[in-house]
């Protein structure tokens, strides 16, 4: 699309004008500073607020476009009143009193996913959900490429939307998490998903409810419905005049498991698509991915036989569930990824036989009673770390025994010792890694080096 017809479409939805709009960028992370160089590519007047005094990106950010006002440090409140339009990055809440305040006084929300969807005219695909979003999101991006067709993969996971503007794509595959689907308002994909709901986010989210409200507007639109049918819900947001495609890893639906002989095949309808033995990943829960991958692809198109050929060399992604070494019969599983419980939950699910669990770090706000009964049932010792380990702790109430460690390294050495041959050891923290590490890759790659060492020790 050229840019005379994205402004129009811009004053059309939002009353966005390049002559008259004041669009204040909230966040200067990879976002906002999308956010930035699109907004500038359409000449409109911006400026950008951090609530921190020094922003990773403010240099670099600097350096590409002196000339941006920039206010960090806080929110200073007459930055807000100005602004006829703000893009909130969905790192920043919308209960910011300075944003409440603003919005009061007329202010716009607009978001970055906003933005994108009036600036192409490919089709969209969009996926959500608590836990496999980015796997899926991965898997299904490449499904298409294998397909031939130019396509661009990002939105919450890698490349902002906004500067997947630049492939000129013929078809977008977007992760989309909550927060970002909470301040969007216009996109219509041709096919959406929202994959589980599990207690997530409960410090930004009021409940669990407002929670799955917020992953509803995934489906706002004429778009195909891929619905798990094993996730009550998610099966309660289909909406009975809409288009339906269905997965399941527990009962029949359109894209389910099923017996043939002695092999177990992943099915659509009556046809057999591929053997599960074939799936390259760990876990019945990257079974539920990959069926919803391909319910996802065939509703936009896509050859089946392309699709698993694809799938079968699927090699995964880094810190969800990737085994890292396997060290005197002991299999060492880096899924660090598994920033909450239902993550967590998933990955324990997928053993046949109990693993050692490394669990813990930040529970934001989230009920940890919920892991009890699974890892009573998957896990032989648990061994934790992070601020909220006595929460778990408490939670488990003796169930299983437990240990504790100050830091990954630590955790490590402790799993060594309690795992026996043929057994695996599992990262799999349930909470976010803020309270410990940069982020969840920091702290997977954290347990990888310990583990590594491990090896070079001949342990």
């Amino acid at each position: 699309m050229n840019s005379a017809a994205i402004t129009a479409l811009l004053k059309v939805n939002f009353g966005l004008d390049p002559k008259s709009s004041k669009v204040l960028v909230v966040g200067l992370g990879n976002t906002g500073v999308s956010v930035a160089h699109y907004l500038q590519g359409l000449k409109f007047n911006f400026a950008i607020i951090d609530s921190r005094a020094n922003p990773p990106m403010m240099d670099e950010f600097f350096q590409q476009m002196p000339d941006t006002p920039v206010f960090t440090g806080g929110f200073d409140e007459a930055a807000f009143e100005v602004a006829t339009h703000l893009v909130v990055s969905p790192g920043v809440s919308l209960n910011e009193q300075a944003i409440i305040k603003a919005i009061a006084n007329g202010s716009k929300i607009v978001s970055d996913i906003d933005l994108f969807v009036c600036s192409v005219n490919a089709p969209i695909v969009a996926i959500s959900g608590s836990n496999g979003k980015s796997t899926v999101t991965t898997m299904l991006g490449e499904m298409v490429e294998a397909a031939g067709i130019q396509v661009g993969v990002g939105g919450n996971l890698g490349t902002p939307a906004l500067d997947l503007l630049a492939l000129n794509a013929h078809m977008y595959v977007l992760e989309l998490s909550s927060f970002q689907l909470e301040r969007t308002s216009v996109l219509n994909a041709v096919a959406a998903t929202v994959l589980n709901v599990s207690a997530d986010h409960l410090d930004r989210h009021a409940n669990l409810a407002e929670y799955a409200r917020e992953k509803q507007r995934i489906f706002r639109g004429t778009g195909i419905m891929v619905i798990n049918v094993d996730d009550p819900v998610v099966q309660a947001m289909q909406l009975a005049d809409r288009k339906t495609v269905t997965f399941s890893i527990n009962k029949t639906a359109d894209f389910y498991l099923a017996y043939q002989g002695d092999m177990e095949y992943l099915m659509h309808h009556e046809s057999c698509l591929m053997p599960l033995a074939d799936l390259p990943l760990e876990g019945r829960h990257n079974a539920a991915n990959a069926l919803a991958a391909l319910a996802l692809g065939v509703s936009v198109g896509l050859d089946e036989q392309i699709m698993c050929e694809a799938l079968r060399k699927f090699k995964g992604l880094s810190h969800r569930m990737q085994r890292v070494a396997e060290i005197r019969g002991v299999s060492w599983v880096n899924d660090s990824k598994a920033t909450n419980i239902g993550a967590c939950v998933a990955a324990l699910q997928g053993y046949a036989r109990k693993v050692i669990l490394i669990a813990g770090g930040d529970a934001k706000g989230a009920d940890m009673n919920e892991l009890t009964p699974v890892i009573k049932e998957k896990a032989k010792y648990v061994v934790l770390i992070g601020k909220d380990a006595d929460l778990i702790k408490q939670a488990l109430n003796g169930c299983v025994p437990v240990y504790s460690a100050n830091n990954m390294e630590q955790a490590v050495q402790i799993a060594a010792g309690l795992a026996a041959a043929g057994e695996s050891v599992l990262l799999s923290p349930a909470c976010a890694s803020i309270d410990q590490y940069k982020n969840y890759q920091d702290r997977g790659e954290k347990f990888t080096q310990a583990v590594l060492a491990l090896a070079e020790r001949g342990q």
